[in-house]
């Protein structure tokens, strides 16, 4: 069986769709839905239950975040594979049945994500590799790669580089859909998913944490869901969102090759790119008004 597990923060309308489409859409393999309130104030979340009395609705107390949530998620969980899924996302296929069945064939996952996309059709970046100078210079210098081919450069950089059109191992994997094994937490810290930080970047740092234990995680490009990406609606919240990221793969780029040379001239090549990007951003707001990604 596999246990989907959702984290609810004042978002009940696009909790709602998404609990439609996972309950329209999943046929072909057994489960149950878990979701986390976490502390909403927008309406008592007992709410969810007379539209879909089968859910498992946890309450937490206090905003525990993604992390936290779905740790808290985890303890009600009875399913032996499971599956983290925004709140904001939809499903317009079988696609917890595919991915279960692609699980199933592909040996050592540690993640498997799958396909998304914006609601007006484009593609998100889901697969990516990790943060490095060579990779932040081959970013900036960008003809370099591309001078390669497509199939090079896509393969070398992932992210915006690739059409996310091939199903391949990649470093990390977007958080919204996170599908694994529940034996993967005995890799972790206190066997469950590290939780140190509150919200933003936890997805990068759990698949680094299964890549150390040995395993792959793997881009699923044979099932698509649409992902709303909510927190994309202010220019003013991306930024500050913008910030805690940074902070964020900081810390993993220093958990990952510790204090020295190396870390101090990824933090001055990181921080001029992204000072730039979101000046960028900015200015482009002030002027036209439009929101750029």
């Amino acid at each position: 069986m596999v246990s989907v597990i959702l984290i609810n923060y004042n978002t009940f309308g696009l909790t709602s769709a998404c609990l439609r489409s996972i309950y329209a859409q999943t046929k072909d393999v057994g489960f149950e839905v878990v979701l986390v309130d976490n502390a909403s104030i927008e309406r008592d979340p007992a709410d969810f239950l007379i539209e879909f009395p089968a859910v498992k609705l946890i309450r937490s107390d206090k905003n525990l975040g993604f992390a936290g949530g779905n740790n808290l998620g985890l303890q009600h969980a009875r399913g032996e594979y499971l599956l983290l899924l925004n709140s904001d996302t939809e499903l317009t296929e079988d696609s917890i049945s595919l991915a279960y069945l692609e699980f199933q064939k592909q040996p050592n996952i540690g993640f498997l994500g799958c396909r998304m996309t914006y609601p007006d059709g484009r593609i998100q970046y889901t697969a990516r590799r990790f943060r490095s100078i060579r990779w932040e210079l081959l970013d900036l210098f960008r003809f370099i790669p591309l001078a390669h081919g497509y199939e090079a450069s896509s393969r070398e950089m992932l992210g915006k580089y690739f059409k996310h059109d091939l199903s391949l191992d990649c470093d990390w994997l977007n958080g919204a859909f996170l599908f694994f094994e529940r034996r993967l937490l005995s890799h972790f810290p206190d066997g469950k998913l590290d939780d140190r930080f509150f919200m933003y970047a936890e997805d990068q740092l759990w698949c680094e944490q299964a890549r150390e234990s040995g395993l792959r995680n793997y881009f699923f490009a044979d099932t698509t869901i649409v992902h709303v990406n909510s927190g994309s609606s202010s220019v003013r919240r991306q930024l500050q969102n913008r910030q805690v990221m940074f902070r964020h793969e900081l810390a993993i780029v220093r958990r990952r090759k510790g204090v020295g040379l190396y870390y101090g001239l990824f933090v001055l090549l990181f921080g001029f790119k992204e000072y730039t990007r979101n000046a960028i951003k900015w200015t482009v707001y002030q002027l036209t008004g439009r929101l750029i990604r």
